[in-house]
């Protein structure tokens, strides 16, 4: 049974008629954490939206990620639903972060939705200001910041999403997310580390100071 709390917060505008549709069309899963929803080239069947947990959406060149955003509870994956528009192919993966739970709903669904209830654009305009912000985010931090502000800015996003200081991460994952080497990562870290920005041990990396993330 889909929470009737998430449908009135995400969809409750639309009334007690597009609630039932949701309970009619949507499929409601559990997913483990580090498993892939999907994948670029992969044709889209479903559009997800997450009701706990995160999901991380990002490229792949020569094995290295480019992060464009993370899906949060209450989130969609717009780059799954804009697709839905042109071939219905991907052309980004998405990796949920840890346990989530996630609402499916099927793209034939969502068509017929946006001239059924018009007024459902809403929700996807304020996706998609949320998105443009990400990503733009993202650009500003790889044209614009040295390295040490990135590694920086990443581990208090992930401080963020997972509500954990300090939060669990290898140095090579931040080199992947970064598109960098581990070794550059472990140089990055100790010098900021040693700047008493971070702490590092066996639960993971922190920030000394509880600080707001963009």
């Amino acid at each position: 049974m889909i929470s009737n709390q998430f449908i009135l917060n995400k969809f409750g505008f639309l009334g007690s008629d597009f609630s039932d549709e949701i309970q009619k069309h949507a499929i409601l899963t559990n997913i483990k954490a580090k498993t892939e929803i999907i994948r670029e080239g992969q044709k889209n069947k479903f559009v997800p939206f997450l009701i706990s947990g995160s999901i991380k959406v990002f490229s792949l060149n020569d094995g290295r990620e480019l992060i464009y955003y993370y899906v949060r509870p209450n989130d969609s994956c717009l780059m799954t639903f804009s697709s839905i528009f042109t071939d219905y192919t991907s052309r980004v993966y998405a990796v949920c972060e840890e346990d989530s739970e996630v609402l499916l709903i099927p793209v034939s669904v969502i068509h017929e939705w946006l001239i059924k209830y018009p007024e459902i654009n809403r929700v996807f305009y304020s996706e998609y200001h949320r998105r443009f912000s990400d990503v733009m985010n993202m650009v500003n931090d790889a044209v614009f910041h040295k390295l040490d502000i990135r590694v920086l800015n990443y581990i208090k996003q992930q401080i963020s999403i997972t509500g954990n200081n300090p939060v669990k991460l290898t140095h090579k994952e931040i080199a992947n997310n970064l598109g960098t080497s581990r070794e550059v990562v472990s140089r990055v870290l100790k010098k900021i580390e040693n700047e008493g920005q971070i702490f590092q041990n066996k639960s993971g990396i922190g920030t000394l100071v509880k600080e707001s993330v963009r």
